[in-house]
């Protein structure tokens, strides 16, 4: 099994005379947490389309967990679970319905104390039986998870899983995303809210323009800016003003 989930080489993405990807490079270590930082448009949902078969990629190569993504597209497949940006769970059904039915798509023996672990695990036990529609936004997202997890796939994509959830919310998913790392699961995230990168990620890449302009975790992101200011104190730059300075653009006084 190779070291690292995610090699991509030279992936470049086009359509009809717009070009998304110009030649992305990088790589994902096994069991880490990897977040995918850009602005709207910048290509992040494409690559994440590239890397779950969803997509092909005009030229360049991308192996996810040791297969390529276009010759073994259904090993790919097989080996993953995708998250979007927007709760994919069957309102009409109850909690433990949508568990259940997506270990019967997988094919799994004892569907039901699958879904029954997996309930308890994102504490949804006690709102197994109601319908997801009266379901909180918080819960449709632990819901969500709970059913990426089904089958234990080696590597999630969650693309930008948060979107649209109040704080506590996030909290909860940003618990859930730490708990799945250390039990070993890949993460590949992608995200718009820079706190959420800094707060979980292991690595960090930033996509401009088409390409991959810095990679690597936040200390040696920091470093790539002229040292802190002193003002009273000591300011360490943020994340936020490590993003705005890499992809050159001024913070807004």
């Amino acid at each position: 099994m190779p070291n690292n989930s995610i090699q991509v080489k030279g992936l470049q993405k086009s359509y009809k005379q717009l070009h998304v990807l110009k030649g992305v490079d990088f790589e994902v270590e096994r069991g880490n947490i990897f977040a995918l930082l850009g602005s709207n448009g910048a290509g992040k949902t494409t690559i994440v389309k590239i890397l779950t078969t969803l997509l092909k990629q005009d030229s360049g190569t991308a192996t996810v967990n040791g297969f390529d993504v276009v010759s073994k597209s259904e090993n790919v497949r097989q080996s993953i679970s995708l998250t979007g940006q927007f709760a994919a769970v069957d309102e009409i059904l109850t909690g433990r319905e949508n568990l259940i039915m997506i270990a019967k798509l997988r094919h799994l023996k004892n569907p039901r104390q699958v879904a029954d672990d997996l309930l308890k695990r994102f504490g949804l036990t006690d709102a197994a039986d109601r319908r997801v529609s009266t379901y909180s936004g918080g819960m449709r997202r632990r819901l969500d998870l709970a059913m990426s997890l089904v089958g234990k796939p080696q590597l999630i994509f969650l693309d930008e899983p948060t979107t649209g959830l109040d704080p506590e919310a996030r909290i909860e998913v940003w618990k859930i995303v730490k708990e799945l790392a250390v039990g070993g699961t890949t993460v590949f995230l992608t995200t718009q809210y820079l706190e959420e990168a800094e707060q979980l990620a292991d690595r960090i890449a930033i996509l401009h323009e088409g390409r991959i302009i810095a990679n690597g975790t936040l200390a040696e992101l920091k470093k790539l800016l002229p040292p802190a200011k002193v003002e009273y104190v000591e300011k360490q730059p943020t994340l936020e003003e490590t993003f705005l300075a890499i992809i050159g653009k001024k913070e807004k006084k």
